[in-house]
């Protein structure tokens, strides 16, 4: 499966967040991780986002599909992180 997950975390948290991601997907832009992933991976991703997390302060939306190719991408201006160069 492919995911897209976009987050807005409390500045104290936003490193583990980042860091804890880098592990299992690519880093596109500013708050912005996509990549795919096997069913149990995404599992694990979720629970280690929610062992790091504050829920009632930080909001994480993860946009799963079940192929890339469901995918439709259009970047506006400049891309800081090509997808073309890890796909």
């Amino acid at each position: 499966m492919y995911v897209i997950i976009v987050y807005d975390i409390k500045v104290e948290r936003v490193n583990k967040v980042k860091s804890f991601l880098r592990q299992h997907l690519f880093w596109i832009q500013n708050s912005v991780f996509e990549g795919e992933v096997s069913r149990s991976e995404f599992q694990k991703i979720k629970n280690g986002l929610l062992d790091i997390i504050d829920e009632e302060e930080d909001s994480i939306i993860i946009y799963p599909f079940e192929f890339f190719s469901e995918v439709e991408r259009t970047v506006l201006g400049v891309e800081k992180s090509p997808i073309d160069e890890i796909l």
